[in-house]
């Protein structure tokens, strides 16, 4: 499952509250704090693949500039957000989660736009769900997902602590 920036789908009920606003995005500001809510126990599930090992691998990952965070705040509390790998052109989305209705829809909104801007190619949304889907992500056959892959990791990388532009999302 793949998400070509180009092709994000935001629906007629988020796009109201993209345009509302009462939010604010961050970027890799909590990168622990987001790793461990995506690890969190969710209902209906029996259990999370980020294990401790894990969260200390993705946090070395994100202080030598690969691994980021997209957070999502209201009032001062994170709300939801997403985290993932960056290579070359190329996101691989680890994990996201929600306190709040449409948390990490907002997050990854923000997330494929700066990304579309920066020309990325594609993002590796990883697992099929319908939460995906709902945004334009599509499962594309793994020949044609190996040739982009290879492609795309081989510009040169976006490492470091990433900022925002601050445009807003149409």
């Amino acid at each position: 499952m793949v998400l070509f920036p180009a092709e994000l789908k935001i629906s007629r009920s988020l796009r109201k509250t993209l345009k509302k606003g009462r939010y604010e995005v961050r970027v890799d500001s909590a990168f622990p704090q987001v790793v461990s809510a995506c690890a969190a126990p969710r209902s209906g599930h029996a259990g999370t693949w980020i294990h401790d090992e894990m969260i200390d691998a993705y946090c070395g990952l994100h202080e030598l500039g690969f691994a980021h965070s997209v957070e999502l705040w209201i009032d001062e509390e994170l709300a939801g957000g997403l985290y993932g790998v960056s290579l070359g052109k190329m996101f691989f989305g680890e994990s996201m989660f929600s306190r709040v209705s449409n948390a990490s829809k907002i997050a990854f909104v923000h997330l494929v736009r700066q990304l579309e801007r920066w020309d990325f190619g594609m993002i590796d949304c990883q697992m099929k769900t319908a939460h995906l889907a709902s945004l334009g992500a599509r499962e594309i056959p793994r020949c044609e997902f190996g040739q982009k892959l290879k492609e795309l990791v081989n510009y040169p990388g976006r490492t470091g602590k990433w900022s925002f532009d601050n445009e807003p999302i149409e």
